[in-house]
């Protein structure tokens, strides 16, 4: 499991997924569901 090392380092966009690739760097990626809101039905 992982750790917490820093937070608030990346300012974070909706929709988008973000991780920490093999080298090092913080990386972002679309998420499939487009990270939107919900209705209310």
């Amino acid at each position: 499991m992982g750790a917490i090392i820093a937070k608030n380092i990346v300012k974070r966009k909706p929709g988008f997924l973000y991780y920490v690739d093999g080298k090092g760097n913080v990386c972002e990626a679309k998420m499939a569901r487009g990270g939107k809101k919900k209705k209310k039905k």
